[in-house]
């Protein structure tokens, strides 16, 4: 197969899980016990059956359900993704102002665990059987098992005991302070890419203790090659297919466990806005955000698969 019919092929695929995720997004938000309208109005005495029955005409919440979503995907398409229904800002804006703190906090979560993850699967391969190994794998185990959001909170009490001056909440912009960004993330960063750092450094093990037995690898050492370039040269370069595949699907978990995060650090991205939508039953700023992380969560795995097949040739066979 041809690198042209693949890409064809990927693109193909986006386009049909994209599809896909803006029905089940559109449909379930509905299914939110709650009404939106009244949600608006609130307790207002002067509320009326003429009043409900007006300003859900105005939103267009009395039309049918799939006739919604038709004129919410026609907009969508144009790159209008409606207006917030409490603000009346276009919902682009809205997430214009929330979506960098996520990605901020995504992209040094991803470089803390995808980091580190390849020298210490490589290390454990290396000293594999003895005590360190040994050692290094039950930590692994138990950042797996331990929640991001517990962990923030832990880290937030330590801090506050031993370092009391240090901020740990909150969120500056990088360009306003880059020293302070940088010192507010890396709390949040780390309590949520220690899964991540725990899954793929073993992992990376693995693979590597099985490139390490292939007959490639006997070999290389045959052949005089040291050690350091048979583990770095030859056996890593193998191990990163897995671990390649792997991150797409890692990133996906940060963008949805980065809700939780924010909300530990009181953080204002995308988990404040999606949780604050939630609460107002604000429909088109929910379905969007929620589309939007969705949407970027598929186009890594779309660029994982582009990098899948420039590692792994025999993809393209």
């Amino acid at each position: 197969m041809t690198i042209r019919r693949l890409l064809m092929a990927r693109l193909l695929d986006l386009v049909v899980v994209l599809f896909c995720v803006s029905v089940i997004v559109f449909f379930m938000i509905r299914l939110i016990p709650g009404d939106a309208v009244a949600i608006m109005l609130g307790a207002n005495t002067e509320v009326t059956p003429e009043r409900i029955a007006d300003l859900r005409h105005r939103i267009g919440l009395d039309l049918p359900i799939p006739v919604q979503y038709a004129g919410w995907v026609a907009k969508a398409l144009t790159g209008d993704l409606g207006t917030s229904l409490w603000t009346g800002r276009p919902v682009v804006q809205e997430i214009g102002l929330h979506v960098w703190p996520t990605l901020q906090l995504t992209v040094l979560a991803l470089v803390i665990g995808a980091g580190l993850a390849v020298p210490t699967g490589v290390l454990m391969a290396r000293l594999r059987g003895r005590f360190a190994d040994g050692a290094m794998r039950v930590v692994t185990v138990a950042g797996l098992t331990i929640p991001s959001f517990w962990l923030g909170i832990v880290m937030i009490l330590a801090l506050a005991t031993w370092a009391p001056t240090l901020q740990a909440l909150g969120y500056v912009p990088f360009f306003d302070d880059p020293l302070g960004n940088v010192t507010r993330l890396l709390l949040p960063a780390f309590a949520l890419g220690l899964p991540i750092l725990a899954n793929l450094s073993r992992l990376v093990r693995s693979a590597m203790l099985d490139a390490l037995g292939q007959d490639y690898i006997r070999t290389a050492r045959a052949k005089g090659a040291s050690e350091r370039s048979v583990l770095y040269r030859h056996a890593l370069r193998n191990a990163l297919i897995p671990f390649v595949t792997s991150v797409g699907i890692m990133t996906g978990y940060l963008l949805g466990g980065a809700i939780v995060v924010e909300q530990v650090f009181a953080i204002p991205g995308l988990g404040r806005l999606i949780l604050g939508a939630i609460a107002e039953r604000n429909y088109p700023l929910l379905q969007a955000t929620i589309l939007v992380v969705t949407s970027g969560f598929v186009v890594v795995n779309f660029a994982v698969d582009l990098l899948y097949l420039a590692i792994d040739p025999r993809v393209r066979a």
